[in-house]
């Protein structure tokens, strides 16, 4: 079984080495990274993300073995055949104005990653690739407000996630054929 790396655990830690990163924005960021073609090591992602600062804090605390970890966890959970991949945010015991924002923060990290990649998506957009992307920008750009209900707010998030879930996965797949216009610099 693999070892799970949970929000509450990594936003602790990232609380604790004061590294000024939420847990969603940098689990998107190594996502967006890696789905983009990134190349990074289990030891050294965060400076493969222009995160030298955290690199360093890390390197030098007890919680190496948990970025290490959270690395191997989400490289393995990306190319698990049977779709295992899933973005880090709180639980769904967690009030919803924090998972919103957390997913907020997941997809700015999500497209953050891709940038930082190295790939040149200059050529252009298009089709799915295009619309996820463009849907995982308007969500990095969002407020949301509750529903009429919690059991609506528990659904449309439920639906959000999951896009967001297959979105990425989507990404994964497309980038890596390196479709027209989509070239490593």
């Amino acid at each position: 079984m693999r070892d799970v790396i949970d929000h509450e655990q990594l936003a602790h830690s990232l609380s604790r080495l004061q590294l000024g990163v939420d847990a969603a924005e940098l689990h998107g960021s190594l996502a967006g990274f890696l789905c983009a073609g990134g190349t990074a090591r289990p030891d050294s992602w965060l400076g493969d993300l222009a995160l030298d600062e955290a690199a360093e804090a890390v390197a030098g605390s007890s919680d190496r073995g948990l970025f290490r970890r959270i690395f191997e966890s989400l490289a393995a959970d990306l190319a698990d055949p049977d779709l295992a991949f899933t973005p880090l945010l709180p639980d769904d015991a967690s009030p919803m104005p924090e998972r919103t924002a957390a997913l907020v923060s997941w997809c700015r990290g999500f497209l953050g990653g891709i940038g930082l990649s190295g790939i040149d998506l200059s050529g252009g957009l298009e089709g799915d690739l295009g619309e996820v992307l463009g849907d995982f920008g308007r969500i990095a750009a969002s407020a949301f407000s509750e529903g009429d209900s919690a059991e609506d707010d528990e659904e449309a998030w439920a639906e959000v996630v999951e896009y967001v879930r297959v979105g990425a996965l989507l990404v994964r797949t497309e980038l890596s054929r390196a479709p027209g216009g989509a070239t490593r610099h």
